[in-house]
């Protein structure tokens, strides 16, 4: 039997170069991502027996087989926010080693900026929207108008205060990934930024500034995961997936430590099953929906202490040329975040594997292995951690 942490690969990949399409809808960038990938595979629609999706909207996998016209052996909506699509990769491999599959697609599209969806900033109580009167954990909070923004502010305000970060740290994660930006030629975001710059611009909750937010776009992207056996006939190098693991985090019936988020529970699991350790990781793909998520991820993944995040992420580390280089694509922060951000972890995460970028800057040198960690939700209130660790070939 093959052993779980090599019983799968990524064989095709598709980013969607769109960052505004108000010509398309969010099935158009589906399909089109998934055509896009399955060519990039070397295979067709009938090879796929597994379909994997999540939506920022109302759309289910039930409809996206249907405008597919798919008729998938497993199916799974798990929507757990940005971190949905490293749960997917987790889900597809253990179908594909269980033998209830021999392919999956994982998709994702969003219209987020063309539909005009403020992520992130309206919270229920905002005029014009109605409260939720449901009892679930929201009706309780976002009543009093709390946003995804505030929350990751308060969190931001709350390592400042125990660990004494400094703004000028966070700012160093807008700065690195901007500069990785300029190099990605889809990026809506190029131009290079200095640290006084991210500082210097204006607040939007304190004390996160303009630039320690990411930016909002429409965007999508699909990703194929095969069978060892569908893998070596493929048209691609397969990216093995090594290590997976989730979490879910909440308030804890108001005992939680607000500075500890998922990551710290999905990680372990990922590297025991991979066989590696934090030294063997070549470069990182960190969900950044703001500077201070960067920050508290690499703390609670284990890459260091808590509270040494803003020294970490400072002085060269996570740029490209520094030990640890994340988010080569330029990030939620400067490239794209259509909503949910975590299937393009996996996108970046698997061209700097195969090598893509042999050549150009933008290639992290002898990239063999990659660790992708999607957060989804809130890390101030409820979230997901889903952590990916992948090898090449």
């Amino acid at each position: 039997m093959v052993s779980p942490s090599r019983a799968a690969a990524i064989v095709g990949i598709h980013e969607h170069p769109t960052r505004y399409a108000p010509d398309k809808s969010e099935m158009q960038i589906h399909a089109e991502s998934a055509i896009a990938a399955l060519e990039d595979a070397g295979l067709s629609k009938k090879d796929v027996d597994g379909l994997f999706t999540a939506s920022l909207g109302r759309m289910s996998g039930l409809a996206l087989a249907d405008y597919l016209d798919m008729y998938p052996k497993v199916a799974d909506n798990t929507n757990v926010g940005g971190a949905s699509f490293e749960f997917h990769l987790g889900h597809a491999l253990s179908a594909i080693a269980t033998g209830r599959i021999n392919c999956a697609l994982i998709t994702y599209g969003s219209v987020s900026r063309s539909g005009g969806d403020a992520v992130g900033t309206g919270g229920t109580s905002r005029p014009g929207r109605a409260p939720i009167l449901d009892p679930i954990p929201d009706s309780f909070e976002e009543v009093y108008g709390f946003t995804t923004v505030g929350l990751y502010a308060m969190i931001a305000q709350r390592h400042m205060h125990l660990y004494g970060t400094t703004p000028e740290q966070l700012a160093e994660v807008s700065v690195a990934v901007r500069s990785h930006a300029a190099m990605n030629p889809n990026a809506l975001f190029r131009d290079p930024i200095a640290v006084q710059d991210v500082v210097n611009s204006r607040v939007v909750s304190s004390p996160l500034h303009l630039l320690d937010c990411c930016i909002i776009t429409d965007g999508g992207g699909a990703v194929i995961v095969a069978s060892p056996e569908v893998a070596r006939n493929c048209r691609q190098h397969p990216v093995w997936v090594l290590g997976v693991g989730e979490a879910l985090a909440h308030q804890g019936a108001g005992k939680r430590d607000l500075i500890e988020i998922a990551a710290k529970q999905s990680h372990p699991h990922a590297f025991a099953m991979a066989g590696v350790t934090h030294s063997d990781i070549d470069m990182a793909m960190i969900y950044d929906s703001f500077t201070i998520t960067v920050v508290e991820t690499l703390e609670d993944l284990g890459f260091c202490k808590k509270g040494e995040g803003g020294d970490f992420v400072s002085g060269g580390r996570i740029r490209l040329g520094g030990k640890l280089p994340i988010n080569t694509d330029g990030g939620g922060l400067s490239s794209n975040h259509p909503g949910m951000r975590g299937l393009f972890l996996l996108l970046e995460g698997t061209r700097q594997l195969r090598h893509q970028f042999d050549g150009t800057p933008r290639q992290v040198p002898n990239c063999n292995l990659v660790l992708c960690h999607g957060t989804g939700g809130t890390i101030g209130s409820r979230h997901s951690g889903g952590t990916v660790i992948l090898g090449r070939d």
